[in-house]
């Protein structure tokens, strides 16, 4: 199911780095984040039903970022300014950093310390959009570039290696 995920997020990071630079509608690029934000809520519901530990873990850490996604439709297509998103990416962020350091310090394969990094990774770039948001700093150039950059290489790459069978 991880690669699936990561599919997704890879395709709406991407796209939603090209919205953040201007280039797309913001109603156009919301089906795509309402898509994605559904994935990650069918994954994290069939995840919950196995009710183990790992996989309610599982199901929480994408439900923080799959209600992001529909956060972000949602704001996409009644043009909200986003500040109480903002807010809550911060709390995502926070969230994201000791899950890192968490994982890194459990790393053993080669796959944990990626995972790691990710995580670090996202909880700067959930921390620029709390920044873009909520703080209203000028910064979007940024966040679209960082957006894109993390989007193919925490999640895209990584998803179509696993749906393949890579990793």
């Amino acid at each position: 199911m991880l690669g699936l995920v990561l599919l997704y997020v890879g395709a709406v990071l991407f796209v939603n780095g090209i919205w953040l630079m201007d280039k797309i509608r913001p109603r156009e690029v919301a089906i795509m984040n309402i898509f994605t934000g559904l994935v990650g809520l069918v994954v994290a519901v069939f995840a919950v039903a196995e009710q183990d530990p790992d996989s309610i873990q599982l199901s929480a850490y994408v439900l923080l970022f799959a209600f992001t996604y529909l956060w972000v439709a949602y704001n996409q297509y009644i043009e909200a300014e986003g500040s109480g998103l903002g807010w809550y990416c911060l709390f995502v962020a926070i969230t994201a950093v000791p899950v890192a350091i968490i994982t890194l310090m459990g790393a053993v394969e080669v796959f944990d310390f990626w995972l790691g990094l990710n995580w670090a990774g996202w909880a700067v770039l959930w921390f620029i959009y709390f920044l873009l948001l909520a703080l209203k700093m000028p910064i979007q150039r940024l966040a679209a570039w960082v957006t894109i950059v993390l989007g193919v290489i925490t999640a895209w790459l990584p998803g179509f290696l696993a749906l393949n069978g890579f990793i």
